[in-house]
């Protein structure tokens, strides 16, 4: 099908590549170097999409990433859907699949356009003051309806096929723009031999040029300038050109993050290229030439389709060849749409200018367009438009002295083209914390003050004259490279410049009741920021979050100029006095893909298992993950359930003996003439004067006083110690040991050394503990006197070097045996082969919390919960008082640390036997309490015991120690049951067991 909008010959696609798309399942043609949205206006498609809101219909507003109407569903063909893709920037494909969004069934016949209707139940805040109402039945039914009417485009279900890639680079100069100014500034900073890297987020670099037919630099087109321009920095080897590829976040150091788009625009891109790729670039000096961007302009039914940014008119007609209409009517403010006016004259279409300015206002861009026949209406507004699906005609009217409206001219058209000024990108400035200032000559707020090694050159800086941009551009490249002052001697034609702000164009009926939109995509109209303001909201972020103006994927870049203008003159104010929203990153919306990097499966959180793992998992072991490790939980026989293996696996260690993978324990190497010293610090309790084969169990607080860690500290020499922490506390613990040696101890020498990976920790425990380890031990007495609770030897086992722990964390008779990591699964097999005659049982981490929950002992992160001191889980006598100072001492007198009513270690015994409490239930003293009940506690610990015969429960609970024997309630699903607090050690409480 031939496109009916599309000229005979010009623009920059090449018409020897035609391709096939679809749009909505209607086939189409356009030819490489389109974008989908050129493409769709070439086929004569105007309507794309509906509203957020109101779901009116919506066409093509601009010709760039500030698109904020035709988002669209794409479909590449490659197993990846994308939803909310702005037109203006998809480069088409052949093959193609475009789709409209938001609306049900089809984007002519949409449900949701009752709302257009519906308008005045929908003005600014509706959905603060809809949900805030009292939750009754109604609230109920449309709550989920509003809730999933949310939202644009449909996320994807697939799996993302795609691959990203990170990569990392240096250089002396970043050039964020390839327009005018910044290829100026690539030219001149490379000529130092510099490393440059200059990127466009455009397909090929040029800038305005690209669509400037008229513009010359040197007495050439500015086109022919720009081809040699690339040409020349090509063949630089000390520059990296990066089209396709956006500047979205600067941030401290000159660090700047970029997204490139790698294959988007191959219909069959090479296997092994990614999607995207992300640069992390570290620069010397960075130089940005982001533009601006076109303001729209706000009067009634602003928002038609067919109604277009003058300055997009333009790239479509000159880059595309394509005309969005064949009668335009161009309303403007300011002097360069008359450049796009004449641009369509001479393409041999009809074309009107309608310019609120006085003709004495106007300089020889009127003259100009007069002289190539095009009419003129000075001093006149636009007052509203016509059509539906496709916009018909204008209504202008003249603007009399006394700043009336007169009467009304219907102007018919299929296309309007909109010009209300610039508004600079400062958004990679901001980002770099520099400091804006109000120009109020040319209504923009301007880079100041930098606060990083960057330059603003062009239109970002307020320079919207071909020559001081190429000018600004040079000498920021020059600058940036260390160069001698600028020679820059080029001549560049003369732009159209100029334009009297607007904030809502004069209208002859009331402003208040008229639909004039600011925010295109979440339908934002001028009404809503005032009324937004009437209601209190002067902070103009709060009136951004309030109506969501600028809230779209655009990021305000259309909208947010005529926002604020509109609050300052509501509130009668100086613009300066009302501020910018913030400008965070990204600059434009970038794919999770980018930021998230490759996809590595399984690798991207990699699964530690232990050396015993396999052995574990072929003998039925069911896991549970433990930070990144694979644990074994427990292990079922003959069809058990989890209780039923738990209860039979706790039996067996009571009774007889226990065989547990210990491996993910962290282990840290100390060693160094000041480890003593520099543990008896780190830990609360006395360690330097420990005797070389003894274990300690130790305490860590933070600063704070709390419990950060604990585990167990064992002398292997006068110099060298053995440590343990939690499995999760490891990393956490070596950073908190090195930040203290690197920052505030640094006279002490120790040295630090992970070796979780490096020992298999396997733990035999119970009565028969020793009988099970005696025929493999070697080199070491194990009997009683000699080798005593909470001692370590080093000798062999099973023919593999060991560190022999004898110590318990189930309160019976135990044994800890760290062997090479490559030896532990032999020596855990050769230990399970010589408990058979003892009846070793296996055991998973379930039983271990049940085993050290019946004996009291806490788990750091289930007892602790970053509140707690020693004195409230009962080890008040772990914290030395001899000692001059260690971490957390100070905070140990606190007065909020002292006081009564700290919540303190108990154990709970339901009243009634059957009832087994859940962990984080709350412990209250009287539940019939008026509501709020107050909480006094809660369950940390809950499990049955087959030790006890019942259930029981550790709690923290206000002043618990006090309260032994008294009774409290204990939420349930079914409401409160009665408990009894008792010590917190349920079985043996003398400690004989531990002594075998």
């Amino acid at each position: 099908m031939a496109e009916p909008y599309r000229l005979p010959e010009g623009g920059r696609i090449d018409r020897s590549q035609p391709l096939n798309f679809t749009f909505n399942g209607r086939r189409l043609t356009g030819y490489a170097g389109d974008t989908a949205a050129s493409a769709l206006l070439a086929n004569g498609v105007h309507f794309v999409g509906r509203s957020f809101k109101y779901h009116r219909p919506r066409g093509v507003l601009s010709a760039g990433t500030d698109e904020p109407n035709a988002l669209l569903d794409v479909d590449r063909g490659t197993g990846r859907r994308d939803p909310n893709n702005r037109a203006t920037v998809v480069e088409l494909t052949e093959g193609l699949k475009l789709a409209s969004q938001n609306h049900t069934p089809s984007l002519e016949r949409d449900i949701g356009a009752i709302n257009d209707r519906l308008a005045p139940l929908f003005a600014a805040g509706f959905y603060y003051k809809t949900f805030m109402w009292p939750k009754t039945a109604w609230t109920q039914l449309y709550e989920p309806i509003i809730r999933r009417a949310a939202g644009l485009g449909a996320a994807p279900a697939e799996p993302d096929p795609d691959r990203y890639v990170n990569h990392h680079a240096t250089c002396d100069v970043l050039i964020a723009g390839l327009g005018p100014a910044g290829l100026a500034a690539a030219l001149a900073a490379s000529e130092s031999g510099l490393r440059v890297i200059a990127c466009d987020e455009q397909s090929e670099p040029g800038g305005s040029l690209l669509h400037d037919a008229t513009a010359e630099i040197d007495g050439q087109p500015g086109s022919t300038w720009v081809a040699a321009a690339i040409a020349t920095l090509d063949a630089r080897e000390n520059v990296i050109l990066l089209p396709r590829t956006t500047a979205f976040g600067y941030f401290n150091h000159n660090h700047i993050t970029l997204a490139e788009r790698v294959t988007d625009h191959l219909a069959d891109p090479p296997k092994g290229l990614p999607r995207e790729r992300l640069w992390q670039v570290r620069a010397g000096e960075v130089i940005i030439a982001q533009g601006a961007h076109e303001r729209p302009l706000v009067f009634r039914d602003n928002d038609r389709p067919g109604i277009m940014l003058a300055d997009a008119i333009r790239t479509y007609l000159n880059r595309y060849a394509v005309l969005p209409g064949d009668r335009t009517v161009i309303a403007t403010t300011g002097a360069s749409a008359y450049q796009t006016a004449r641009d369509l004259r001479a393409a041999g279409r009809d074309v009107r200018i309608v310019d609120m300015r006085l003709r004495e206002d106007c300089g020889r861009e009127l003259a100009d367009a007069e002289a190539a026949g095009i009419e003129v209406l000075t001093a006149h507004t636009v007052v509203g438009t016509g059509g539906r699906t496709r916009v018909d005609s204008v209504m202008a009217a003249p603007i009399e002295a006394d700043g009336t409206v007169g009467a009304t001219r219907v102007l018919s058209c299929d296309s309007v083209g909109l010009h209300g000024g610039w508004t600079p990108a400062v958004h990679l400035f901001s980002q770099s914390r520099g400091q804006l200032y109000f120009d109020a000559g040319r209504d923009a707020f301007l880079p100041n003050a930098s606060v990083q090694a960057e330059q603003s050159v062009g239109a970002c800086n307020g320079a919207f004259d071909l020559a001081k941009c190429l000018a600004e551009g040079d000498a920021a490249g020059r600058h940036a490279a260390g160069l001698a002052e600028s020679t820059f001697s080029s001549t560049a034609s003369t732009s159209y410049a100029g334009f009297q702000p607007a904030r809502v164009m004069p209208t002859s009926g009331d402003v208040a009741r008229e639909r004039a939109f600011i925010d295109f995509q979440n339908d934002v109209t001028a009404k809503d920021i005032k009324l937004a303001v009437r209601e209190g909201f002067e902070s103009i972020e709060h009136v951004k979050r309030y109506t969501t103006t600028g809230m779209a994927t655009d990021q305000g870049k259309s909208s947010n100029m005529n926002a604020l203008g509109l609050v300052a003159g509501t509130l009668d104010r100086p613009i300066p006095k009302v501020g910018t929203t913030t400008f965070r990153q990204p600059y434009t919306p970038v794919t999770f893909g980018t930021i998230a990097g490759q996809a590595r499966g399984p690798l991207l959180d990699p699964e530690r298992t232990t050396p015993i793992h396999d052995w574990a998992a072929s003998h039925g072991a069911v896991f549970e993950d433990v930070g990144n490790w694979k644990r074994a939980w427990y292990f079922p026989q003959n069809s058990e359930d989890m209780s039923a293996a738990v209860l039979r696996e706790c039996a067996a260690v009571r009774s007889s003996v226990g065989l547990f993978d210990a491996s993910t324990l962290g282990k840290i190497e100390v060693v160094g003439p000041d480890a003593a010293e520099f543990l008896n610090r780190v830990y609360t309790n006395g360690l330097k004067a420990m005797p070389v084969g003894r274990c300690r169990y130790g305490l860590m607080l933070g600063e704070d006083g709390y419990i950060m860690d604990d585990g167990v500290v064992a002398r292997l020499a006068d110099d060298r110690f053995h440590v343990t922490t939690t499995t999760g506390g490891a990393p956490r613990v070596l950073s908190h040991m090195e930040d203290y040696l690197q920052t505030e101890w640094m006279d002490l020498a120790v040295f630090l050394t992970s070796t979780t990976e490096q020992w298999a920790t396997i733990a035999v425990q119970g009565p028969k503990a020793r009988d099970v380890i005696a025929p493999l031990v070697e080199d070491i007495d194990i009997a009683g006197p000699a080798f005593p609770h909470m001692s370590i030897r080093q000798g062999g086992i099973a023919g593999a070097p060991c560190r022999l722990m004898r110590m318990s964390f189930t309160g019976e008779l135990g044994y800890e045996i760290n062997v090479p990591a490559r030896e532990g699964r032999r020596v855990w097999v050769a230990l399970h082969e010589a408990g058979q005659a003892h009846g070793i049982t296996p055991y998973g981490t379930e039983t271990m919390h049940v085993l050290r929950a019946e004996k009291g002992f806490i788990i750091v992160g289930q007892e602790t919960d970053g509140t707690m001191t020693p004195d409230d889980v009962g080890l008040d006598s772990l914290v030395s008082k001899k000692k001059p100072d260690f971490i957390g001492k100070r905070s140990l007198a606190r007065p909020d640390i002292v006081a009564d009513g700290r919540k303190q270690l108990v154990g709970l015994r339901a009243l009634a036997d059957d009832i087994r409490f859940e962990e984080g239930a709350q412990v209250v003293d009287d539940p019939a309490h008026a509501i709020p009940v107050p909480m006094i506690g809660h369950v940390t610990s809950s499990y049955a015991s087959a030790a006890l015969g019942h259930p029981f429960a550790l709690a923290v609970v206000k002043d618990g120690r006090l309260r032994i024997n008294g009774t409290v309630h204990v939420t349930t699903p079914e409401g409160f049951a009665e408990a009894r607090i008792v010590s917190p050690v349920f079985v043996d409480p003398n400690g004989e067991r531990v002594h075998g």
